[in-house]
């Protein structure tokens, strides 16, 4: 696959009313965001089966039966649902299947351009679902097989049965574990890295402040993020200025900014950026060009590295 260097994540247009939500979304607003960004040239988007419990993957279809433009399509399997709404982990051959079947019915497709296990959970479970994954590629339902949010000896056990096209981690200025073994990882196996949360859910878009945070609805999970929380949030409200001050030289926002630094480590593919309105895909959309010099880059680091979490 060849990729755009930004894709458009997902997450956020499962709407409400479910464990990790946003808080509630419109659903013609997601699609206006779907569209947009696939007229400015995003080839992808990234969701998954447990975002609003299905309606993420039913809103991706929507947008995509009246789109002129076909992207590649990812999801993700492994975290599942009861009737009551309460979330469960499951990476059993059968299950696995079973969601596979379900997402490729909501999204009104033939096969998952790639198909991820969303988390290694259960743990002893990692072997048996991604040998289905392996074997439901044979069959033409997935083209490409992925993981996400594993450690590089989980991908080890994995990679054992089958090769790994792609790593999905969380990697952001504000969170950078990933730097010291995975990426290294990835790279010398010549795995793909889409990373998610370049933005830190939207904490360096630059729109962040703390009354917002503070109105924020009650079941947008952002609400018990440390990062959300003081003492870090003065600190990274801080970082975001510095942010505006580089980015306000090429005129990109702050959320630009933080994509690019990203997409600065030579392991990153490309990254997820998530789009609520078709006017929050423009705004990050410059993502797709825009990257920051090697002076920005090390005065980024220098901050960091001058106000420690």
């Amino acid at each position: 696959m060849q990729l755009t260097p930004i894709g458009f994540g997902a997450w956020a247009i499962g709407g409400g009313d479910w464990t990790y939500a946003w808080g509630p979304q419109d659903d013609s607003e997601s699609i206006a965001a779907i569209h947009r960004a696939l007229d400015l040239g995003i080839n992808w988007i990234d969701t998954a089966a447990i975002y609003g419990l299905g309606h993420s993957e039913e809103v991706v279809a929507r947008a995509l039966k009246g789109a002129s433009r076909k992207p590649y399509v990812f999801t993700k399997c492994s975290l599942r649902w009861r009737e009551n709404r309460t979330i469960y982990n499951s990476l059993q051959a059968a299950s696995v299947a079973e969601e596979l079947e379900a997402s490729l019915r909501r999204l009104n497709v033939e096969a998952i351009d790639l198909y991820q296990v969303h988390w290694p959970n259960p743990e002893g479970e990692v072997e048996e679902g991604w040998e289905e994954l392996a074997r439901l590629r044979e069959q033409g339902k997935i083209r490409w097989i992925g993981v996400s949010n594993f450690n590089v000896e989980q991908m080890e056990r994995a990679r054992k049965i089958a090769p790994i096209t792609s790593l999905q981690p969380p990697y952001s200025m504000l969170r950078r574990a990933i730097e010291e073994k995975i990426l290294p990882y990835a790279q010398a196996h010549k795995i793909g890295v889409i990373n998610y949360s370049p933005m830190l859910s939207g904490m360096l878009t630059g729109k962040m402040t703390a009354e917002r945070i503070a109105a924020m609805p009650a079941d947008d999970w952002r609400r018990n993020n440390i990062e959300y929380k003081e003492p870090r949030l003065s600190r990274n409200l801080r970082l975001v200025e510095l942010l505006r001050e580089i980015g306000s030289g090429h005129g990109v926002t702050p959320g630009v900014v933080a994509i690019a630094w990203t997409l600065h480590h030579p392991a990153i593919t490309a990254a997820i950026v998530g789009g609520r309105s078709a006017r929050q895909v423009e705004e990050t959309a410059a993502a797709l060009e825009f990257r920051l010099s090697e002076e920005e880059f090390a005065k980024v680091n220098a901050f960091l590295a001058a106000n420690p979490a």
